[in-house]
């Protein structure tokens, strides 16, 4: 694996991983991608090359892979086995770079300090993301890491998007809107002027609808807004997550409910969003398939925010010419998107059927004044690319 980029994306219970091959002219080429999930439990490590092809697939006891550790072991011992040799680097998703982190960094224990002060902003993401950077360290001393932020291509924002309304010294402290998925968004944005070039300059939303959920307002392929802030809490309703709330909630869990701290982390960052709205699942997928009403209510409630921030973003922009459906719900789900299409009407948003369920790219009719896009995002690609600028510049 010489001449290689390694990619992490380190989560809970799982590591997923994809190794990109430098080419000439430092191109970058996907050699394999694979995932060992079950982490603590029964793991399972499964690759494959990029045509789909099995390389392993492999089950672990439960003492072998017990955590991210023990898990990145089995992961960096069986490209080290099967690819030949070390990487060039390796690169990370880092869920929230925090003020002082606008673009990817080579990764130092001053750095890993000040990344750890951010778990508790990040608490289902942050620890995993710095976990298998530890592990790797501990290993491979002299091994170049980079960290890549999701907070990073939010960063330039304006003043009135980027603050809140609380004093300035909080402000400066780092109490303010970061935005989150900013890999996925960034991918999106490099790919516009290839997949819909007349939309490259113009006012686009982003849509990252997956199990995690935000939006971006994009112009000219700059983040002008997004509906994530401080942390990855706010905005739309997730898979476990509140999304937008009143923060006098907060108070009236602490002060009347007798709630703990951890107890209202545990309920806005777990057992919220569409698990807590259903009172049955996190899963989309589930949720379609069942006459619940509680599943009816998860989805109305999603579709329903989603169509309320897409108005308040075009509002951002000061007029909106394109929309972009990505990530898991919004690359997989024609019947979600067919929903938010139809709240959007009033925007001028108008899908072509055939066309949405095929999947698009472009899903609009011919006379939608706002074109709507379907593009799958690569967010690893992106963390690739950024590790080879910052190891080899």
């Amino acid at each position: 694996m010489a001449d290689t980029i390694l990619v992490v994306n380190a989560g809970s219970s799982s590591i997923k991983f994809s190794s990109y091959a430098i080419g000439e002219g430092r191109t970058l080429r996907l050699a394999s991608k694979g995932q060992m999930d079950g982490i603590g439990t029964q793991a399972r490590l499964r690759a494959r090359d990029a045509q789909g092809a099995v390389l392993t697939d492999q089950k672990y006891a439960t003492e072998e892979v017990g955590d991210v550790p023990a898990a990145m072991g089995a992961v960096g011992g069986w490209l080290s086995t099967h690819l030949g040799g070390l990487p060039v680097a390796v690169g990370h998703r880092v869920v929230h770079g925090g003020p002082n982190y606008a673009a990817p960094v080579k990764v130092d224990e001053a750095v890993l300090a000040a990344l750890e002060r951010f778990v508790p902003l990040a608490p289902l993401h942050q620890p995993h993301n710095i976990a298998p950077i530890r592990s790797i360290q501990a290993r491979f001393a002299g091994m170049p890491q980079v960290a890549c932020f999701d907070t990073a291509f939010h960063r330039g924002h304006a003043d009135v998007a980027d603050r809140y309304a609380l004093p300035d010294g909080l402000y400066q402290e780092g109490v303010r809107r970061y935005g989150f998925h900013g890999l996925s968004y960034e991918y999106i944005a490099r790919t516009l002027p290839r997949v819909a070039p007349e939309l490259a300059g113009s006012a686009v939303v982003v849509a990252h609808l997956g199990s995690g959920a935000s939006m971006c307002a994009m112009r000219a392929g700059r983040s002008v807004d997004s509906t994530m802030g401080f942390t990855a809490l706010d905005g739309l309703p997730m898979g476990t997550r509140c999304g937008q709330l009143d923060p006098g909630v907060v108070l009236y869990l602490l002060n009347e409910k007798g709630s703990s701290v951890k107890d209202v982390e545990r309920l806005l960052y777990r057992d919220a969003g569409l698990r807590g709205l259903s009172g049955l699942s996190n899963d989309v997928r589930d949720l379609l398939a069942s006459d619940a009403p509680g599943a009816r209510l998860a989805l109305d409630y999603f579709v329903y925010r989603v169509g309320r921030e897409l108005g308040s973003l075009a509002g951002a922009l000061g007029g909106l010419d394109g929309l972009v459906l990505t990530a898991g719900i919004g690359e997989n789900s024609p019947e979600i998107r067919a929903r938010i299409g139809a709240r959007a009407a009033w925007l001028g948003v108008r899908l072509d059927e055939t066309a949405n369920r095929a999947g698009g790219p472009r899903i609009s009719a011919a006379d939608s004044r706002v074109s709507v896009w379907v593009i799958p995002t690569d967010e690893e690609r992106m963390i690739a690319e950024h590790t080879l600028a910052v190891v080899m510049p």
